[in-house]
């Protein structure tokens, strides 16, 4: 090494570039990483000086075999990068050229400098290609380029029997973006959770008809993941999936209907809400439909109209009720509250019946608006000290602050000192959870709720409640990933677990009881229902 003399190396290399001797060139540039910067800086002028044909492969050279030197030199691979963003046209002959003998370096700036001409070489490389690292390598460059040419050739990989090669083709598939790649990637659904979840993200990212399409065809999934994934990606494109999602209401498929109000409601787009009051003007049978329409329309803006959702306050199920209830009170007005008025004045079956939904549904608008009504502080009364502690307390509360203290006096029921049974109950739904506390209550149990599937594991880490309710379709954790997650602890003897939805899928059935769930019940649920269900474990 020590032999080595700067001048003399710097004055062979500028004489190889000169009669074109390649071989002594790369025997000079063997040694580059023996001598000092300043010398390395020197021969990489020459070189950059010399023919593009015959510095390209050199530079290829060093970056591929003195990767140490290369990794100090930045330089290097610029260097490589301004001859070939200088003559584009040559690309193809080094791809193909014996000189080079390994091409990544020309495959990665291909795909840098997005070169669709190097397509069809490219195709031609990677299906005579052996090592995978390459085939991987090629396939990231027909995505970066992303030519259409190269899209038969991405879909025969996405049925490769590598693992990453599959997943490097589907992420090319994306970046191609067309149509076609779309519905490649869409028939490439429903082996793997994983790879799926990929599709759906790329189609939430892509955007077009068929992405759009796509995602929301995912909402008839028979898989509870795969359903709430798209649902979240629905969300996250917002007003642009409306008009697909419109479309959904005007099939008679519950299941779909529902998860199509959700998704409506969590975007809150204007153009929702003729639509989701034409689907209840049509009185769908399945209760669950009704209580998503009027959840939707509690989160969706109702400029004009708002006194029909008074109708929901007299349906059949008390659930669909609180619904409406929660929606009036999104959409107050002087209107709906004359309207109420006349309702409940009368003091009848249905004007009770109504009163005590105002007061489980925690509408404090409605609430408050009746509140100087002798009538309504009346039928209130009746239900209200028997409410749960934390309803009574917010009462309280709320009209203290209004200056209805002595309504406020009336409705303080007996402080309960016993210590009752806690029975969970997981729902991402807030009202939901709301009929939980009242129904547990009345049941005599003390509810423990929860929002977020990750708290309730976090709580029953520390406690064992009497029993667990769990929805299904949660986002994050679905209900049958808490059972999976509950399990780890408690047998299913030990701490029984109902999972209450509005799904009826054999695969989800199926995956609640492999996951632990004891019994699957169907909402709506009442005081009774859940009774019974209960007392199937706590006998």
């Amino acid at each position: 090494m020590a032999d080595l003399n700067p001048d003399h190396m710097v004055e062979e290399i500028r004489a190889n570039i000169s009669t074109g001797d390649a071989i002594k060139a790369r025997l000079v540039l063997a040694h580059i990483g023996s001598v000092d910067e300043k010398t390395q800086n020197r021969l990489l002028y020459e070189l950059s000086r010399g023919d593009v044909s015959f510095s390209v492969p050199l530079l290829c050279y060093l970056l591929n075999e003195h990767g140490d030197v290369s990794e100090k030199m930045p330089v290097i691979r610029e260097t490589l990068l301004s001859n070939l963003l200088a003559y584009p046209e040559l690309i193809n002959t080094f791809l193909l050229s014996d000189e080079i003998t390994d091409k990544s370096q020309i495959i990665q700036l291909a795909g840098e400098l997005k070169y669709e001409e190097a397509t069809p070489v490219l195709l031609d490389l990677v299906t005579s290609a052996s090592d995978e690292a390459l085939i991987y390598l090629i396939i990231e460059t027909l995505g970066q380029i992303g030519d259409p040419q190269a899209i038969n050739t991405l879909t025969d990989f996405m049925y490769a029997a590598n693992r990453d090669l599959i997943i490097a083709a589907i992420q090319a598939l994306g970046q191609v973006g067309t149509p076609t790649a779309m519905h490649r990637l869409a028939e490439r659904m429903g082996t793997d959770n994983e790879m799926d979840f990929m599709i759906l993200s790329i189609f939430t990212e892509v955007q077009d008809q068929v992405s759009l399409e796509k995602l929301n065809d995912t909402l008839r999934s028979h898989y509870a993941h795969m359903r709430t994934f798209a649902k979240q990606e629905l969300v996250k494109i917002g007003p642009k999936a409306v008009p697909f999602l419109i479309e959904n209401l005007l099939h008679h498929d519950p299941d779909f209907q529902i998860h199509t109000l959700n998704v409506l409601g969590d975007i809150g787009d204007e153009s929702a809400v003729k639509p989701v009051r034409n689907l209840l003007s049509d009185e769908p049978k399945d209760a669950n439909v009704r209580f998503a329409a009027y959840e939707a329309l509690a989160l969706l803006p109702l400029k004009k109209g708002a006194y029909t959702l008074t109708a929901g306050l007299s349906d059949r199920e008390d659930h669909v009720c609180i619904a409406a209830a929660r929606a009036i009170d999104q959409n107050y007005s002087e209107i709906l509250a004359a309207g109420l008025k006349n309702l409940l004045r009368s003091q009848n079956d249905e004007a009770r019946h109504i009163t005590k939904i105002i007061v489980n549904a925690q509408v404090d608008k409605v609430f408050l608006s009746m509140a100087g009504e002798d009538y309504f502080q009346e039928m209130a009364l009746v239900y209200l000290p028997h409410t749960h502690k934390d309803t009574r307390n917010h009462y309280h509360k709320i009209l203290v602050e209004a200056g209805f203290t002595t309504f406020a006096a009336k409705m303080k029921g007996d402080e309960d000192t016993s210590i009752k049974p806690k029975v969970v109950a997981v729902d991402d739904s807030r009202m939901i959870l709301n009929i939980y506390k009242a129904t547990l209550h009345e049941l005599g149990y003390e509810p423990v709720l929860f929002e977020f599937p990750k708290s309730a594991i976090e709580w029953l880490q520390k406690e064992k409640p009497l029993m667990v309710l769990t929805d299904l379709n949660m986002p994050d954790i679905t209900g049958i990933q808490l059972a999976e997650e509950i399990r780890k602890k408690y047998s299913a003897k030990m701490l029984p677990v109902i999972m209450v939805t509005t799904q009826n899928e054999a695969n989800d059935n199926d995956a609640a009881r492999l996951a632990g769930v004891n019994k699957i019940m169907h909402k709506p649920f009442n005081a009774a229902s859940l009774k019974n269900a209960m007392d199937e474990f706590l006998r």
